[in-house]
């Protein structure tokens, strides 16, 4: 994949710096996205127009060489490291070692992501390398315009996603309503078997998630509780998925309320209102629009209605309390965002947009689809149907 770093290329421009440099492993997005590879244990990386990579060890070597993105590919052993051990010990002599890769492509100062190791700055700054925390997360802001390449595999992942959704749906339609609880096949239906059913679902179809959420009555009242235990008739449950394609390492996320049984007239007024909410986002998604923008519609569907949210009211704790949105890619939660300070959209911005409504005297609802911003809106990344009582 070709990658466009000219804002990269600017930032450190800006900073007077020689390179950008990430130490992290590959479960750190702007590593992956930087190097191209996929590796269990940290490793350098350093950006100075080309790519370059550095290994402690060379365990993954061989196989950097050939997958990575990297012009270059080299080892500690390659700078001197195994001679430095005895006179320096492991902790200096990697420092040095560090310095020295560096010297080798003329770098004197290096801009680095806010969550840089400190440990290796100040090593770094020891050796006389100039290390220079990027504010502004420059590696972030690249990756929120996403390629037609990094586009299909989101669609990909949320593909998976629809299925573990309806996986997840099909249960709760063949569940029987007894006093008040669920019951499937005779067991008590729980948060837990749920999300079984949705892991399932999704490593069949090559994508993983370590955590999802399944959350019926006062659980869902909060929007980030994963939610436990036996689930409820006439209560809504949010369901809330969000998985990774091993393969490509991008995301899905998509959330879905649904109700078995009768919901009470709350409930319904409330789903109502934030399908409203979803759908007038939707419609304000385009590019040159804000992200800010497209909250504020969901907060004026919510406070016409007589509902709190943190624009009126910053220390609410029931309403809308969250944010409409985020990015998605290689991490969930990602630039741009779709709140109160989300900047400008642009094409190419993958982006949820997820109006939700919450009490502990209600429970909570939650209607969420992945669209990517286009050169004339959007493109809906999300196939599901919008229904709360299931049949």
């Amino acid at each position: 994949m070709e990658l466009d770093l000219s804002k990269l290329d600017a930032r450190l421009d800006d900073l007077d710096a020689d390179g950008y440099l990430v130490d992290a492993d590959s479960t750190d997005a702007d590593q992956y996205y930087l190097s191209g590879f996929d590796a269990p244990d940290p490793f350098l990386t350093l950006y100075d127009g080309s790519t370059h990579l550095l290994f402690v060890r060379s365990l993954e070597f061989g196989r950097a060489k050939r997958e990575s993105r990297a012009e270059t590919v080299e080892r500690f052993t390659d700078y001197g490291y195994d001679d430095r051990l005895d006179e320096y010990g492991r902790q200096e002599a990697a420092h040095r070692t560090r310095a020295a890769f560096l010297d080798a492509y003329d770098v004197d100062t290096v801009a680095v992501p806010p969550r840089f190791p400190l440990q290796t700055a100040d090593g770094l700054r020891e050796q006389g390398i100039d290390v220079l925390a990027d504010g502004q997360d420059t590696l972030a802001a690249v990756r929120a315009s996403k390629t037609d390449e990094e586009i299909s595999h989101v669609r990909a992942a949320q593909e998976a996603n629809e299925a573990a959704m309806a996986a997840a749906e099909e249960l709760l339609g063949r569940a029987e309503i007894d006093g008040n609880r669920l019951r499937l096949d005779g067991e008590v239906l729980t948060s837990e078997r749920l999300k079984e059913e949705i892991e399932v679902t999704l490593l069949r179809r090559g994508c993983a998630l370590d955590e999802t959420i399944v959350a019926c009555g006062s659980d869902a009242a909060d929007p980030h509780d994963r939610g436990s235990g036996p689930l409820a008739p006439d209560e809504p449950i949010i369901v809330d998925i969000f998985p990774q394609d091993k393969a490509t390492k991008y995301h899905g996320d998509m959330t879905r309320t649904f109700c078995v049984g009768e919901p009470d007239e709350q409930v319904r007024e409330w789903y109502d209102l934030t399908e409203r909410a979803y759908r007038a986002a939707l419609d304000a998604v385009e590019p040159g629009a804000t992200g800010a923008d497209v909250h504020d519609v969901v907060c004026d569907v919510y406070e016409d209605a007589d509902l709190p949210t943190l624009r009126d009211d910053p220390g609410a704790e029931t309403g809308f309390i969250h944010s409409t949105g985020h990015g998605v890619g290689l991490d969930v939660h990602e630039l741009p965002s779709v709140g109160p300070d989300g900047g400008e959209l642009e094409p190419g911005h993958v982006i949820t947009i997820e109006p939700g409504l919450y009490d502990p005297e209600v429970g909570g609802v939650r209607i969420e689809d992945l669209v990517v911003v286009t050169d004339d809106g959007y493109e809906n990344l999300t196939d599901y149907p919008v229904s709360l009582v299931v049949e």
